[in-house]
């Protein structure tokens, strides 16, 4: 065991007890220890079905975030996230970092790819300023674009820049402004240039190390490739899956604990952030029909940034600048700011544009520029390839990156396959309530619907369990005849070879309890549901009738 295991004690089989106990419960739970040894210098990975499932659908942008194994906490601990459908953390997976090696990182790179199924690596990722990390993930995600995080150089930068902060009360506004306004490279050269001068700054040590970086950090130099980021950096900051959960504080025997709780809140907050989408209608604020489009595709959080750049073309009319045939070109700038114009190439037979801006290829949300040529163009609906299936209500159901892509095929291993069965029957589900509880007709079909499938479910399983229980008898019956029938009936069969078969069968067995215990418990929370629908109706029916006769 190296130095940093024997300061965490037991903590560290502690975890190891869980994660063991968790793939024992479940078949897509996994978790790995760097040279399967625990005694050595390697770090810990684990992942469980749900956060496999979520790169599946949302793995196209993730963050490695490493902050909390820094100096002022008690456990290396390591995180990789990406954001759903509601722009919320989601969890990919999970690491204790005991050897910090390049070696090491890169292995914990590999070892949650192979954790994702094999899956295609991730479009972009944004890690710490670590020179470690940035060598593994060059080594191991060659193809992925790398993002280093703004918000910590910022943050890095002020510290390191406290004096001058100090002396200058101008220089941090100015210093964000360079960063994060730019809206070229030539801008941003010539801004960055400016302020070291104004400010003596030509020579600072540090400032010249970030500014050799600045590719991979300043958000001008990443523009053409998806991050999926629409927040402020403070917003980023606050919106780390275990922001609230894992401080300084957070000893390794407790850190399963609140792993545990974390997963439950984001869990309800999802959930929350489901049913908000589906059974409220957002306040529409034009009367375009793309915008009600928009209402009924994005989940409720993505429709307000949407609707955001839509009420903006108002203010940002689109001026034609060249008219080559199938393509037209357009200024579009903000009334009083045609300094800051930009470009926008409208391809008129395949209603396809491209903005200087780079909004959409950033974030997958169309940027105000394009909305106001579709408007000069009447282009009514937001065509197909402008929503991703990643923003949308239905981002958990089957289908490709944009609304009109390919089938999804289910994965091979079971419980994946269990993850997305419970996400489908639960979107099926709560379209099932809604459309039940709007009358007192509907609601009793919708009851009587749910107890025969309920049942039918109940039967379903039964029959399954008992089609497995005949075939352990048949096997046990087989365990009966003579030895020389055995060795006659079984000759290609070893004793090994069975008992591999009985354990592949105990597991299926298991997966199917499994999966009825969740139709069960979905079905009777649904029920429930509709039950005390039925008594809140039922009492309003009463008051209505006791009103008449008044």
């Amino acid at each position: 065991m190296n130095s940093k295991q024997r300061i965490f004690g037991g903590g560290v089989q502690h975890v190891l007890d869980y994660l063991r106990r968790m793939q024992a419960e479940s078949p897509g739970f996994f978790y790995a220890v760097q040279d399967d040894n625990v005694s050595s210098n390697g770090n810990i990975f684990w992942a469980d079905a749900t956060a496999r499932m979520n790169y599946h659908y949302f793995g196209d942008s993730i963050k490695l975030d490493t902050c909390f194994r820094a100096n002022c906490y008690r456990v290396p601990f390591a995180t990789f996230t990406g954001l759903n459908h509601h722009a919320q953390p989601v969890l990919f997976g999970c690491a204790l970092l005991f050897n910090e090696s390049e070696t090491s990182l890169a292995w914990l790179l590999r070892t949650w790819l192979q954790a994702m199924s094999g899956q295609k690596p991730p479009v972009s990722i944004t890690t710490d300023t670590d020179h470690l990390i940035q060598m593994a993930v060059a080594h191991v995600l060659p193809e992925t674009r790398h993002r280093l995080c703004k918000w910590s150089i910022l943050r890095e930068t002020k510290e390191k820049l406290t004096h001058v902060c100090q002396t200058h009360p101008t220089f941090e506004i100015e210093f964000i402004k360079c960063i994060n306004e730019a809206e070229t490279i030539e801008e941003f050269e010539s801004q960055w240039k400016s302020l070291l001068e104004r400010y003596y700054l030509m020579d600072n040590e540090y400032l010249q190390s970030i500014y050799s970086a600045s590719r991979h950090w300043v958000p001008v130099f990443m523009r053409e490739t998806f991050f999926g980021d629409f927040l402020s950096d403070d917003d980023e900051d606050k919106n780390t899956f275990f922001n609230g959960f894992v401080d300084a504080s957070t000893s390794i025997q407790l850190l399963i604990k609140h792993y545990e709780k974390a997963l439950t809140i984001w869990h309800e907050r999802e959930l929350k952030a489901d049913l908000d989408s589906t059974n409220t209608t957002p306040v529409l604020k034009t009367p375009s029909p793309m915008e009600k489009q928009a209402a009924n595709l994005y989940t409720r959080k993505v429709f307000m940034k949407f609707r955001e750049e839509l009420v903006e073309t108002l203010a940002n009319p689109a001026t034609k600048i060249d008219d080559s045939g199938q393509i037209t070109t357009y200024h579009v700038a903000k009334f009083g700011e045609e300094h800051n114009a930009h470009t926008v190439r409208f391809n008129t037979f395949e209603l396809t544009a491209n903005c200087s801006c780079l909004m959409f290829e950033f974030s997958g949300i169309i940027c105000r520029h394009v909305l106001s040529v579709f408007r000069a163009k009447n282009v009514l609906m937001l065509p197909s390839q402008y929503i991703l299936k990643r923003w949308t209500r239905n981002a958990k159901t089957s289908g490709g990156s944009t609304i009109e892509e390919h089938h999804l095929e289910l994965p091979n291993n079971s419980q994946e396959s269990l993850t997305i069965r419970h996400n489908s029957l639960r979107q099926e589900a709560i379209k099932f309530v809604e459309e039940g509880a709007k009358s007192i007709h509907s609601y009793n079909v919708a009851l009587n619907a749910l107890k025969d499938a309920a049942k039918k479910v109940a039967a379903a399983k039964k029959k399954k369990t008992d089609k497995t229980l005949v075939n352990s008898m048949i096997n046990g019956r087989n365990q009966g005849l003579d030895e020389g029938d055995i060795d006659q009936a079984d000759s290609g069969h070893s004793k090994e070879e069975k008992e591999q078969k009985i354990r592949e069968l105990t597991a299926e067995l298991e997966c199917l309890n499994q999966q009825s215990e969740v139709y069960r418990s979905n079905l009777l929370a649904v029920l429930k549901d509709m039950e005390e629908q039925k008594l809140k109706l039922s009492v309003k029916v009463q008051n209505a009738r006791l009103s008449l006769k008044e």
